[in-house]
């Protein structure tokens, strides 16, 4: 055997060939976040903790410098090293008496902490151009943590997990897409390695990511009466799938047993009605595979001449057959549209059989979105395949949690995945949220909630009033003919108020939206329109960040003149002829008309020939703003705004 100190250095070399951290024996531990390729914030004090045997001496070795403490009684031990300058790559070597650990490939940077729902937790792989944008990731300076999704109802000291990912080919695709491409933009004019810590979880709301002191006691509720409350009716729903389908199955035997063959008898499957996810079909909490299957006649002529068939979205994964042949799929797609084309060889006259595998890894799964995009084409025209079909369980999982919805419960996701992050500095946060609180109470609480998370956020990471940077919400759903009312409009105004927090700011991004898709696929220009309010707020940069923001108005007769912030280079409108479109006007009796409007200098004038006293103007008021063109020289767009209630 060898002796202990051979073994130990037999390990550090191993570690350091292979770039891996180390740990000799479990008593020490560090955080999950420091791991090798990690980034720490530049020009700050930095702390390392951890945990190790009590009152053990520890030794902190970094950039050449030496370093002790000694842990306490309960074994927790903590050291603030000095600021230090950009640069790398460093080691980190921690070590207490027989046991160390070496993490490898540090880099002193800037470190931008990326949080919200589903828009921030997209990834590079689901986003435009996403096959050109992998390919040519090759900045090593960018490096990428992931927050595992969790939750806890009191604050805890350690993540669950994570791993710091080095930004390449291999990597990127499953990075923040708006952090990515944050980075990638700040990177052409700040010559710092940047670092993103993604704590994000798809259709959270606000308050789950609010410590409980920040939240008034209205708004806490009692957590052990609703986990209590969500387990019993988590159970009952697993009684009562399981009295429709039986023990969920473990493994999927689908292609075993020729489920996707058009001679297999489905007569004992479940009927459904597609487009539906199969949580809002009785099956809420399962996750796996879920097989579907539908018989089309087809004519001689049809079959000869092949057929294109469209099923929508599928989330998030599918295999599509016909007649026991594979004739497309998607993986990791769950907001594409799957259109696949089925040749001639592969049909007969008559009954052919469509059978699609899902996979579903979390959260809604299954065939959704608009019956017009469930068809089938052929030589004789186009044929709904919306309706009913039949499905069989695959393989199973049941999440117990999915009732207690943690992420819309308050503070459960602070707990775990923000506040074990509070003894890293931080150079600033990038924030994508709002789309689960645009309700009608909840658009107009939005700006106090939210401003009173970005002071908490603030005081409790204790580095300053670092920038706080984040996304209005897209133009979504379909346009309106007529001006009306609009939850997200309201949800944009509250974001639009939380300004008046200091070093805070917006990038508004009412013209990239999808109205059939809440995740627009343009991730490249939010994160370009973040990066310039970071070079302006973070990095004092000469530059316009802010398309035009509504000042002031006064009436002029028949007409009001608005004016405006950030007008950068002057106003402008996106329309080849110089129209404007997008305001609204009405007199005292609130009844909005679509508005005539031009641009006069630095100002706009708006008007509508049958108000002859007009009072309240509103521009780009609705969920999806389509028609709006309102610009500054720049091609930054206006934010949406009303001036007055």
């Amino acid at each position: 055997m060898l002796p202990l100190k051979r073994l130990a250095k037999l390990v550090t070399l191993l570690s350091l060939f292979m770039g891996l951290p180390t740990l000799i024996f479990s008593q020490l531990r560090l955080p999950k976040v420091f791991q090798d390729h990690m980034v720490l914030q530049r020009d700050k004090d930095i702390t390392v903790w951890g945990d190790a045997g009590k009152k053990k001496r520890i030794s902190i070795t970094f950039n050449s410098r030496t370093y002790t403490t000694r842990a306490d009684k309960e074994g927790k031990w903590s050291y603030t090293l000095p600021p230090m300058k950009a640069g790398g790559p460093h080691l980190l070597r921690v070590s207490s008496r027989k046991d160390f650990i070496l993490i490898n490939d540090i880099l002193i940077g800037d470190l931008w902490v990326c949080s919200g729902q589903s828009n921030m937790e997209w990834t590079v792989g689901n986003s435009n151009e996403a096959e050109m944008e992998i390919s040519q990731a090759k900045d090593s300076q960018i490096r990428h943590f992931k927050v595992p999704h969790s939750w806890a109802k009191s604050p805890q000291d350690t993540l669950v997990g994570g791993e710091w990912t080095v930004c390449n080919a291999d990597n990127v695709g499953s990075f923040t897409a708006v952090g990515y491409f944050f980075a990638r933009e700040l990177r052409k004019h700040v010559d710092v390695p940047i670092g993103l810590i993604n704590t994000s979880w798809g259709g959270s709301r606000l308050e789950p990511w609010m410590h409980p002191s920040s939240l008034s006691g209205n708004d806490l509720p009692d957590l052990d009466a609703l986990e209590k409350a969500a387990k019993e009716k988590s159970a009952k729903q697993l009684r009562d799938i399981e009295a429709k389908v039986g023990k969920l199955p473990t493994v999927d035997k689908g292609i075993e047993n020729g489920w996707h063959k058009q001679m297999y008898s489905d007569q004992d499957w479940l009927d459904m009605e597609l487009p539906a996810l199969w949580e809002t079909a009785g099956f809420e909490g399962v996750d796996g595979v879920v097989w579907y299957r539908k018989t089309i006649v087809l004519s001689e002529a049809a079959a000869k001449a092949g057929i294109e068939l469209g099923l929508g979205k599928i989330d998030d994964s599918d295999w599509t057959y016909v007649n026991g042949t594979e004739v497309g799929s998607n993986v990791g797609a769950h907001a594409k549209d799957r259109v696949y084309k089925v040749a001639p060889s592969l049909l007969k006259p008559g009954k052919n059989t469509i059978a699609i595998r899902v996979e579903d890894t979390g959260g809604g799964g299954g065939v959704y979105g608009d019956p017009e995009l469930m068809y089938l084409i052929s030589s004789e025209g186009r044929t709904s395949l919306a309706g009913d079909w039949k499905m069989k369980v695959g393989e199973a999982k049941f999440n117990a949690d999915a009732g207690f919805r943690v992420h819309h419960t308050p503070t459960l996701l602070y707990n775990i995945m923000i506040h074990p992050l509070l003894k890293l500095p931080i150079k600033g946060a990038l924030w994508y949220q709002g789309e689960s609180n645009a309700n009608e109470k909840g658009a107009f609480v939005y700006r106090d909630l939210f401003a009173k998370m970005i002071t908490d956020w603030r005081q409790r990471w204790g580095v300053g009033d670092f920038p706080f940077l984040f996304v209005q919400l897209a133009n979504f759903m379909a346009p309106v003919e007529a001006p009306s009312e609009s939850n997200w409009a309201v949800l944009r105004e509250s974001q639009s108020a939380t300004l008046s927090v200091p070093n805070t700011a917006q990038a508004v991004i009412t013209d990239i939206g999808e109205a059939n898709d809440i995740h627009p696929r343009n991730k490249q220009d939010v994160g370009l329109r973040l990066s310039l309010a970071a070079r302006k707020l973070a990095y004092n940069q000469d530059v316009v960040y802010s398309g035009p923001a509504y000042k002031d108005m006064k009436k002029e007769g028949n007409k009001i003149v608005l004016s405006f912030d950030h007008v950068g280079g002057g106003l402008m409108a996106e329309d080849k002829y110089g129209y404007l479109k997008g305001f609204a006007i009405a007199g005292a009796d609130k009844q909005f008309v679509w508005a005539k409007a031009e641009i006069r200098g630095n100002q706009i004038v708006v008007w509508n020939e049958g108000i002859s006293d007009p009072k309240v103007v509103r521009y780009a008021w609705a969920n999806n703003p389509d028609d709006a063109n309102l610009y500054n020289k720049e091609g930054l767009p206006a934010s949406p705004f009303r001036t007055g209630e």
